[in-house]
C-alpha cells in the first residue's frame, strides 16, 4: 500500500541484482524512497549522507548481512531491519533479532510480504505463524546451502550430498518450495 503523502527512506541491500532491482522497483511503485546497494561497503558508503527509515537487508552478502544490520542500528537506532535470506535457519533467525532486526523472512518473499513485515514487529496478535519451512523446502535450503560453500561447483556439492551429479543438477532446476 502506498503510503498517505510521505515518503519512507529505504534501504534495500542485496547481492542478488535481479531481485535488488524488483523490489527496489516495487517499493518506489509504493510511493518509497528507495536507495539499493550490493554489498556492506556499499551500504555504508550510501548512508553517509542519507538517513534510511526501513532497511531490508540480505543475510548472506559481501561483507556480510549481519555485520550491515549492526552497522545500522548503531548508526541509526530507529531504524528497522528486516533480514531476508535464501538460507534460513533458527539460529541465524534468533542472531537477527537479537542483533536488532524486526524481522526475519526467507527467500522468495513478494514485496507485499516484506512490506507487512516491518508493521508486525515480530509477529502481531493474530498473526499466522509460519516459520516452519516445510520438509521440500527445507531440503531445498540445504542443496542451496551446500551448493553455495562448494561455491557452486554441482560435481563437489553432489558428493557431499551423496547423490549423483544429474540428481542433484535436476532437483536444482525446480523452483523452489514456496513455504
Amino acid at each position: 500500500m502506498t503510503e498517505p503523502s510521505t515518503s519512507i527512506p529505504w534501504l534495500v541491500a542485496d547481492d542478488d541484482g535481479p531481485f535488488r532491482a524488483a523490489l527496489a522497483a516495487a517499493l518506489a511503485r509504493r510511493g518509497h524512497d528507495v536507495r539499493i546497494a550490493a554489498s556492506l561497503a556499499e551500504a555504508v558508503a550510501l548512508c553517509e549522507g542519507w538517513t534510511p527509515a526501513r532497511a531490508v537487508v540480505d543475510l548472506r552478502m559481501p561483507g556480510g548481512g549481519m555485520e550491515l544490520l549492526r552497522e545500522l542500528r548503531r548508526r541509526f537506532p530507529d531504524v528497522a531491519v528486516v533480514v531476508l535470506t535464501g538460507y534460513g535457519s533458527i539460529p541465524s533467525a534468533i542472531e537477527a533479532v537479537k542483533s536488532g532486526a524486526v524481522n526475519y523472512l526467507t527467500k522468495p518473499a513478494e514485496p507485499a510480504e516484506i512490506e507487512a513485515a516491518f508493521t508486525d514487529q515480530g509477529g502481531a496478535e493474530g498473526a499466522e505463524v509460519d516459520h516452519v519451512p516445510s520438509l521440500d523446502r527445507a531440503a531445498w535450503e540445504h542443496l542451496q546451502r551446500v551448493l553455495s560453500e562448494c561455491s557452486g561447483n554441482i560435481s563437489e556439492a553432489a558428493r557431499r550430498l551423496g547423490m549423483h551429479r544429474r540428481t542433484l543438477q535436476r532437483k536444482l532446476q525446480k523452483l523452489p518450495p514456496r513455504r
